[in-house]
């Protein structure tokens, strides 16, 4: 049985919404990440490495809360034009403090809402925020975001992993019960984690119409996939 591993990281067992979840903790939401998520320190500049370098390069991050990842890829290319898209309005309003000199565009919503154009992208990248949902969800953001893509655009994408198909089944069964029992919506999007083992994962990213894709590095259960159009 896998559960002590599995509930790890969630730890906290009331359910609270997505949104609502990061704006009660934005005060700590740096350190915590840098700090606490093994190899993060490592995972976030190594990311930045692998997006265009080009000059006025246009990127698009999935979830970019306060900017972390986006703090390296500036520091390499100052002149590139980058969307963000988050659902917390806090951390958006942290982001755009730390970015006035840039050229960056954010938008505070679901990613999975937005329209997010076609051939508009020469990368799309997202660190650790996509372990929240399941393979049927990513399917339709991740043909979104292939056809967003510029001919010769990719997608980054690092975030943890389930380290077996029984811990992904667990996160999920879990989150279902936790649901029941607090008598929450169905629909809502609740901060906890329930990642796909990277196998499934990139199955659902080559189903999405991606034509290759390749584990770049990993540190622990984190993986950095490159998914090219």
């Amino acid at each position: 049985m896998c559960q002590d591993d599995c509930d790890e990281r969630n730890i906290e067992l009331k359910l609270e919404r997505m949104s609502d979840f990061f704006a009660s903790r934005l005060n700590r939401y740096d350190e915590h990440m840098l700090s606490e998520i093994e190899g993060a320190r490592e995972f976030y500049p190594y990311t930045a490495t692998l997006l265009p370098m080009e000059q006025g390069a246009k990127v698009l991050d999935l979830g970019c809360g306060t900017g972390l990842e986006l703090e390296y890829y500036f520091a390499l290319n100052r002149a590139a034009s980058v969307v963000g898209i988050d659902l917390s309005a806090e951390m958006l309003s942290a982001l755009r403090e730390k970015f006035e000199d840039k050229e960056i565009k954010l938008i505070n919503a679901s990613y999975f809402d937005v329209p997010l154009g076609e051939n508009d992208y020469d990368a799309v990248v997202s660190v650790e925020s996509l372990h929240h949902f399941t393979a049927a969800e990513k399917l339709k953001l991740y043909e979104k975001i292939c056809a967003a893509l510029t001919q010769n655009g990719y997608f980054v994408l690092t975030d943890y992993f389930a380290e077996s198909e029984a811990a992904e089944r667990f996160y999920f069964s879990e989150l279902e019960r936790l649901i029941s029992e607090q008598k929450l919506e169905q629909k809502e999007h609740y901060h906890y984690d329930t990642p796909l083992t990277v196998e499934h994962e990139i199955e659902v990213l080559k189903k999405a119409g991606f034509s290759g894709v390749q584990i770049m590095k990993k540190w622990e259960n984190t993986y950095t996939l490159l998914a090219r159009r």
